[in-house]
């Protein structure tokens, strides 16, 4: 697949099919994934690729503590609440994929469930936990730089290979959680997970595409 092709088509996953994805798929992405760029060539980054049973518990575990009230436990700073246009934006893709779904505003179970199907990885049968040495993340949020950089290119080559993917900082939300059953290593720090699988070509919500900004809107020119 052509470099354009795949980042003009590549879409976000939330659906998947139950076969498998075999491991030495899995270990190309990785293997191309990490020719992404990382400063001072530190190449901080870990993947610890979940599957069958570890990956249920990982998805009743998340799933239990959220319904139950517990708060989420991230090991880098939460978001928090978006504002202005980036909370526009946030309802805007939201509202895409309702639609798509066919949630209605006033069905607070439905889009509960929908919450939840984030909490379990979107049930894809792949969840890649991305982490990043510790002593790495001693100097700033540089490190994070070079996951988000390692991350999409992870999910760039999971599409070229007609694998699906969707960035699930969910998945992580209780990593606890995720450290126990993963066994993570304590000098690593968890950054995020990717939900991975062969696309449910009948899940509505697979064909929802995010609008983006133009150039005009985000790049500014000087000295051209």
């Amino acid at each position: 697949m052509e470099l354009e092709q795949a980042m003009q088509g590549r879409r976000s996953i939330r659906g998947y099919k139950a076969d498998p994805v075999p491991q030495a798929l899995l270990e190309e992405i990785i293997t191309l994934a990490s020719r992404a760029p990382s400063s001072m060539n530190t190449q901080p980054w870990h993947f610890h690729v979940l599957t069958g049973e570890p990956l249920e518990q990982v998805r009743r575990g998340n799933s239990e503590r959220m319904l139950a009230g517990v708060p989420p436990q991230r090991e880098i700073p939460d978001h928090g609440q978006y504002e202005g246009v980036h909370r526009d934006r946030q309802v805007e893709i939201a509202k895409q994929l309702f639609a798509a779904m066919g949630i209605e505003r006033h069905d607070a179970d439905a889009r509960q469930d929908w919450v939840m199907r984030g909490f379990r990885q979107f049930d894809a049968p792949v969840s890649v936990v991305v982490t990043f040495d510790k002593s790495a993340g001693m100097h700033g949020t540089i490190a994070h730089f070079d996951l988000g950089a390692v991350t999409y290119g992870l999910v760039l080559a999971a599409w070229d290979r007609g694998l699906g993917a969707v960035i699930n900082g969910q998945g992580i939300m209780q990593s606890p959680v995720v450290r126990e059953v993963a066994q993570i290593p304590e000098d690593q720090t968890i950054m995020t997970c990717v939900a991975l699988g062969w696309p449910d070509d009948g899940f509505a919500a697979n064909d929802v595409r995010s609008t983006r900004r133009t150039v005009g809107e985000t790049a500014r020119f000087i000295g051209f």
